[in-house]
């Protein structure tokens, strides 16, 4: 047996016991995974995917997280979250992600009882708990949710390689993020912002593609003020950077940058002190 072939046995044997499960489902391969490992250990029938509803939510990823779930034939619920309504949240401090996650399972746990279940998971993987800050998954965490993946100790690789090999088709959806991520940890996050942010990526995206440049990764990171910095494929970088045309595109902004170093997952972390990064 390979070791991704025992990690996805140690997964299903991680769900196979339970009566029934609720997965936060955000649309992601990870999370979506999980939801295809469950159905394939419990059957869809006792299978919930619950994917929260907010201004945090790119409303692109909703219609996809809807798709997949009807492949799977597994009920799909859609709870509202009100994250802006936490002060902490709205604040936007290194511990932004512990009010969010504290938001969402308090609304996903109620769900899950009034549905007779007792479980409910999160996307979180192996490589996840070894990133450094995390205060999201320490937060899901305390209030009872849990994390197969990271039990059965499978990486963000492994998680691509199963859905592979199950033929999801959201094996190499790029990471995306909630649009709160994008916001500078100090600057605070509103409904307008993360509206703003939505529609620059959107709008950057799609004059790429009309240029011809395909890309996957790409945020626009809101600095404050009229201040954006963008972050595409590395391969990308210098040529977006010498595009006036196409960054122009990221409307909302007066100030627009391109990070040569490309896209890198969680990189507001890098503006954090290192004692808050790393406790």
């Amino acid at each position: 047996m390979s070791s991704l072939d025992a990690r996805i046995a140690a997964l299903e044997a991680e769900l196979r016991p339970l009566p029934g499960v609720l997965v936060a489902f955000s649309g992601g391969v990870d999370s979506g995974v999980v939801l295809a490992a469950a159905v394939r250990a419990l059957g869809a029938d006792r299978v919930v995917a619950a994917t929260a509803v907010s201004p945090s939510l790119p409303a692109s990823e909703r219609a996809g997280a809807r798709e997949f779930a009807a492949s799977l034939g597994v009920r799909h619920e859609l709870p509202r979250t009100d994250e802006l309504s936490r002060e902490g949240y709205r604040a936007n401090a290194g511990d932004r992600c512990a009010f969010c996650k504290t938001e969402l399972v308090e609304v996903l746990a109620p769900l899950a009882a009034r549905l007779g279940i007792a479980d409910v998971v999160t996307g979180t993987n192996a490589d996840d708990l070894r990133a450094g800050f995390r205060p999201g998954i320490r937060a899901a965490a305390e209030r009872g949710a849990w994390a197969p993946l990271a039990r059965a100790g499978m990486t963000k690789d492994d998680v691509r390689a199963a859905a592979r090999l199950w033929g999801l088709p959201l094996a190499d959806k790029p990471a995306a993020a909630c649009l709160a991520s994008r916001i500078a940890y100090g600057v605070p996050v509103t409904a307008e912002g993360l509206a703003r942010v939505e529609a620059a990526e959107a709008g950057l995206r799609t004059a790429m593609a009309d240029a011809g440049l395909t890309v996957q990764d790409l945020r626009v990171r809101d600095l404050g003020g009229n201040r954006a910095r963008v972050e595409v494929d590395v391969a990308l970088a210098q040529r977006l950077a010498a595009r006036d045309d196409l960054l122009a595109a990221v409307a909302g902004f007066g100030e627009v940058e391109v990070d040569p170093r490309g896209f890198r997952s969680g990189s507001m972390n890098e503006l954090l002190p290192d004692p808050v990064r790393y406790r």
